[in-house]
């Protein structure tokens, strides 16, 4: 991939769930995720792919409820490169369309990549939930007890945006 320009990004269509759901096994070991007791099936939602030329790198799903928009998942094939950018862009963009008043989004305690990405993108930590993954894992069992770099998976840590 030679440009950020390169990128495009689209809605999720009915020909896409198949390569959702593989994605979704291979990232999230599921078609399942369990977040603030809440379990989503990620094939229900709605979101965007990113593209590049005629393959997929990246995916964005999320729910609009109550003039909020919740991002349920966000995975970039290649990061570093302008695919996450180029999904949350599009979806902040349908965020204001729709009139939501924020976008917020949860991630685990050992996701220091997410919390760096969203942080410089303007998200602020708004609460962290100690020893929210007891219940997650009640919901979805398959969630591993240990994360990236070795740190124990426990916490829950919510961002938010907020759209003026």
């Amino acid at each position: 991939m030679s440009s950020l320009l390169d990128i495009r990004v689209m809605p999720i269509r009915k020909i896409d769930k198949n390569w959702v759901a593989d994605l979704c096994a291979q990232r999230w070991a599921s078609n399942r995720v369990a977040v603030h007791g809440t379990l989503y099936t990620i094939t229900d939602l709605q979101g965007f792919i990113a593209w590049h030329a005629d393959a997929r790198f990246g995916l964005l799903t999320y729910s609009i409820s109550d003039n909020q928009m919740e991002i349920v998942t966000l995975d970039s094939l290649r990061p570093g490169i302008g695919i996450g950018t180029h999904l949350l862009m599009e979806a902040i963009q349908l965020a204001r369309q729709v009139n939501c008043r924020r976008i917020w989004l949860v991630t685990t305690n050992d996701n220091t990549p997410a919390l760096r990405f969203y942080q410089k993108k303007g998200f602020i930590i708004v609460r962290i939930y100690a020893n929210a993954l007891q219940e997650s894992r009640r919901l979805k069992p398959e969630i591993p007890l240990t994360g990236m770099d070795g740190i124990p998976i426990r916490d829950e840590i919510e961002l938010e945006y907020i759209l003026t």
